[in-house]
């Protein structure tokens, strides 16, 4: 075996470990979330809407990287759980905007653990973390540092 067919094998795959990783990630969260009744897409989006809301759904699905298609069950179910309302924008009635309820503003509360409980769970500190997030930036669009 050369060095050139080391460069195929499976191990050896950027991809691979990247969409281990992002599985495995996905397992580790689900758990943590759970006690808060959220899957880790729609705590992506509350993260999103406790940054900045009210906002506009494509707006949210753009910061998301998700098609706005994407992000509509997403939204409907925060809605019916209560965490969210999508009202027709008053300057543009084409528009929805999404926006959080009280108890989609209360929950941001009791999510403010989630973080050291992920970085407990797979023994990493905040400088590692950011570390791994920074290296992956030029895969997830964005530049080292941006939020």
């Amino acid at each position: 075996m050369t060095a050139s067919d080391d460069l195929l094998k499976l191990d050896n795959q950027l991809c691979f470990a990247l969409v281990t990783a992002a599985r495995n990630v996905v397992a580790i969260y689900r758990p943590i979330l759970e006690p808060l009744g959220l899957t880790h897409p729609q705590y992506l989006v509350m993260l999103a809407l406790w940054e900045r809301a009210p906002r506009p759904l494509n707006d949210l699905a753009a910061d998301l990287a998700l098609e706005p298609a994407t992000a509509s069950p997403l939204v409907k179910r925060l809605e019916a759980d209560g965490l969210v309302e999508r009202r027709r924008s008053a300057q543009d009635e084409r528009r929805l905007d999404i926006t959080l309820t009280d108890a989609g503003r209360a929950l941001r509360e009791r999510a403010l653990d989630v973080p050291r409980q992920v970085m407990a769970a797979v023994g990493m500190d905040l400088e590692q973390i950011a570390a791994l997030r920074d290296g992956l930036s030029a895969f997830a669009g964005r530049r080292p540092g941006e939020e």
